[in-house]
């Protein structure tokens, strides 16, 4: 390459301050517009006349839809670019987001919260191939962190407004906030350019089934292709068979408003976002795979110390630690994958292993709702506490000991098409 083009392809490339803002903001859109469902649950059950299991259904059925997207985007991001996909995946979410405003039953709700988490599924992996390769590798943990604190910063915002806009606008008009995000993607399209190194990539693009080849290409890669999925799989599960139902135990168990179980989501909230950052950090500094099992081990004591609770002030500081834990765990799951995966399909490997994980999480609110209405809340929580040892074993067994190394460029293999 020339001198000139070396030049041209610097100038237009994206720059790691602006790679991270676009993921970390497009990622907060996603965690504030999931808790607010989990808020909205009671209000949105009793205007559509809907049944428990229909209502949870809606949350599992976004999750599905995020699964979707996730094997879609990540494919067109890895063939047309980083930030054109991150923008049309923002967008599709926020279009959709809105439209469930205008819901008039179950089924026309529920179609719209399946599209709806079908863009949804593309933002996470795009972000964090994004910001991988926007960012030199050995800072590779700390800024995936960074992407994964963007969720919690929009899960705490809607903790903190839900309760505060509810009353006055509905549920309808808390749907209607989600098309904001519109305007972002709109901003991220016109003042960013694509990273260095997918440019350099794209220039000998692979095809669709190359991409999806390279997360089973050996024996190797397919025990840690098998190991994030568990990993994601068992993270997901937790924080979402957790977060969904919390609210509407703390009103049922100790009488909590919709304000003071804000207070409590608020908190834990607070501890999940202090806990990726510490993983991002100490991960950098211990290795990372050393981080990942005082985590899931953290989480699996802490799940069943918080199932045998019953002073609610005790609970709001004990859901605290158990927060750093539980979701800590995500501010290392970006710059595995990265490490894993070349980048003519680091996206891919990105949206389809985390969004695998997070369609099995979405089962969580079922199990969860199924195993409380079954027996008790407490024995729900406990339930979880037991899914952190698998995760344990599979960091033991199917990862390899990766740290911030750069993965190998892509090599076709004699029968790749």
């Amino acid at each position: 390459m020339s001198y000139s083009s070396e030049k041209l392809l610097r100038d237009r490339s994206a720059s790691p301050r602006k790679a991270l803002i676009a993921s970390v903001t497009g990622y907060a859109m996603d965690g504030f517009d999931l808790l607010i469902l989990g808020f909205m649950l009671p209000a949105i059950t009793i205007g559509l006349s809907l049944n428990s299991s229909e209502a949870g259904s809606l949350v599992t059925w976004t999750l599905l839809g995020a699964v979707a997207g996730g094997l879609i985007f990540g494919q067109l991001s890895d063939r047309y670019g980083r930030v054109k996909m991150l923008s049309v995946s923002i967008l599709l979410f926020s279009v959709f987001t809105g439209l469930c405003a205008v819901a008039q039953g179950y089924w026309d709700l529920l179609i719209y919260r399946t599209l709806a988490g079908f863009g949804l599924g593309g933002e996470f992996g795009i972000g964090m191939a994004l910001v991988a390769e926007a960012w030199p590798a050995h800072k590779r943990n700390r800024v995936s962190s960074y992407v994964g604190m963007g969720w919690q910063a929009g899960v705490l915002a809607a903790a903190v407004l839900t309760p505060l806009l509810l009353p006055h606008i509905g549920w309808r008009g808390m749907f209607l906030v989600g098309l904001l995000p519109a305007l972002v993607s709109f901003v991220i399209r016109h003042t960013m350019g694509e990273p260095e190194e997918f440019v350099r990539a794209a220039a000998n693009p692979i095809s669709f089934g190359e991409r999806f080849r390279e997360l089973f290409k050996d024996r190797a890669t397919g025990k840690a292709s098998l190991g994030v999925i568990v990993l994601t799989s068992v993270q997901n599960f937790g924080y979402y068979g957790i977060m969904i139902w919390m609210p509407s135990y703390l009103s049922k168990q100790f009488g909590f408003s919709l304000t003071a179980s804000g207070t409590w989501t608020a908190v834990t909230v607070i501890g999940m976002t202090f806990g990726i950052w510490l993983f991002g950090q100490m991960a950098d500094r211990f290795g990372r795979w050393k981080i990942f099992l005082l985590y899931q081990a953290g989480a699996a004591i802490m799940v069943l110390t918080y199932a045998n609770l019953t002073d609610p002030m005790v609970m709001l500081v004990v859901g605290g630690v158990m927060g750093i834990f539980v979701n800590g765990m995500i501010g290392g799951y970006g710059a595995l994958i990265s490490d894993l995966y070349p980048a003519q399909a680091r996206a891919t490997a990105q949206n389809v292993l985390f969004n695998v994980g997070r369609g099995f999480g979405g089962l969580g609110p079922l199990v969860v709702g199924a195993v409380a209405y079954s027996l008790s809340f407490s024995v729900a929580i406990m339930m979880l506490a037991s899914i952190y040892v698998l995760a344990m074993a599979a960091t033991l067994f199917l990862l390899p000991r990766l740290n911030g190394g750069e993965p190998q460029p892509f090599s076709p293999t004699a029968d790749s098409s």
